[in-house]
């Protein structure tokens, strides 16, 4: 069967940046290329904000600009349109990590009600996006799970989360856009998935609105994708289902480790990626109750949607299946599905360059080893520029 979509157009990869934009990406991989050099660079800019140096600027103009769309949902405004050029949707995320305040919990909720809106108002924005942590204490949910007693301020404390994230899925469901859940540490994550549950049961009724994240690298997903499925299908609800490799893999070994219990990561890669594989055929074969967003780089897993699409005779479309990426990576994936005519969104994180920093250290360094993404995308890079060179010869 010839596929409708092939990721090695490296012409359609970088169509959307000038000669200019594609020589700053250059620059900016080639230093992430750079172990050392990556090492030193995070470690100075640590200690820049920390005795205030003014390198905000400095930041935004290179490595913020890569993988960030700017400081606000306006600044964000020429990024949504030049993806939309090119029929690649985003996903406005806005990364700020690590609230402990009331007036933080709040802002946040406004923030993401604020992405809702403009999803609604966009045809460039086909989803909104929020963390739990980003809207009640880590150590609170922490307690949860744990099945600690909670006493009153606690109690009052996490009904107000509750409050937070159901006047954020109210939104979403009133102006008909689509909201993903990320996922959290698995020692928070069953507290999270009740919430989360609870907000389908409520909204989820005639279409998916709100939408769980599942980590495929967790040995455990695989059957929880599917237990989530049947409970939904008793209690009349549909699931809105995005899929991950996962995001705290070593954390996750070294808590495991320390506190004498199973890990729950995954044995080796090879078993995530059947894992992963494996759900996105579940959720292929069970279209009709599942709406699914593929979180993935991987090319193998991108290609095998595709053709689980195919043979499920879904168009390339259908409103039920979309493709998302990070924001400046990846980009043969995502312009050539876009082109073949696939629903594909970027990721694209926002806020103050300085509260975005721990997201911006975590994309350099699985960037900055020379089995890791950046030799790829340098390499892609290196060729395009290559390749334009040479046409402008003849």
């Amino acid at each position: 069967m010839k596929r409708r979509v092939s990721f090695d157009d490296i012409s359609v990869a970088f169509s959307s940046k000038s000669d200019k934009a594609l020589m700053k990406t250059y620059l900016i991989f080639a230093g992430m290329n750079n172990h050392t050099l990556m090492k030193m660079g995070t470690s100075s800019i640590k200690g820049a904000f920390k005795v205030g140096l003014p390198i905000s600027s400095l930041i935004k103009n290179t490595i913020f600009e890569q993988f960030c769309g700017g400081e606000t949902i306006e600044e964000c405004e020429p990024t949504i349109k030049l993806l939309g050029k090119f029929n690649v949707g985003t996903i406005l995320d806005y990364s700020i990590e690590g609230e402990k305040t009331e007036a933080g919990f709040q802002n946040t909720t406004q923030e993401t009600i604020r992405t809702i809106e403009k999803a609604h108002r966009s045809p460039h924005v086909p989803f909104s996006v929020f963390k739990v942590t980003g809207l009640s204490e880590f150590a609170l949910l922490e307690k949860v799970q744990a099945g600690e007693e909670l006493n009153e301020s606690e109690k009052e404390a996490f009904q107000r989360a509750i409050d937070r994230i159901d006047r954020i899925c109210e939104k979403a469901h009133e102006l008909n856009v689509p909201i993903f859940i990320d996922a959290e540490e698995s020692w928070i994550q069953d507290a999270v998935d009740r919430i989360v549950y609870a907000m389908m049961a409520k909204y989820n009724k005639e279409k998916p609105i709100v939408y769980n994240t599942y980590q495929m690298y967790r040995h455990d997903m695989l059957g929880r994708l599917k237990e989530a499925f049947s409970q939904a299908n008793k209690s009349g609800y549909k699931i809105g289902a995005k899929l991950v490799r996962g995001a705290y893999m070593e954390k996750e070994s070294l808590r495991a480790a320390q506190m004498g219990y199973t890990n729950p990561i995954q044995p080796d890669k090879e078993s995530s990626d059947r894992d992963y594989n494996l759900a996105l055929e579940f959720c292929v074969e069970n279209i009709d109750r599942i709406s699914l967003c593929s979180g993935s780089h991987n090319e193998y897993s991108n290609y095998l949607l595709v053709d689980l699409m195919e043979k499920q005779n879904l168009k390339p479309n259908d409103e039920r299946v979309y493709f998302a990426q990070l924001f400046g990576m990846s980009d043969n994936i995502s312009f050539n599905l876009a082109k073949a005519g696939y629903n594909v969104a970027k990721y694209v994180p926002y806020g103050p360059v300085k509260s975005v920093m721990p997201y911006l250290f975590r994309r350099a360094e699985e960037n900055s080893s020379i089995a890791g993404q950046s030799s790829r995308e340098y390499l892609m890079v290196k060729d395009e520029l290559q390749r334009r060179k040479a046409v402008k010869k003849h």
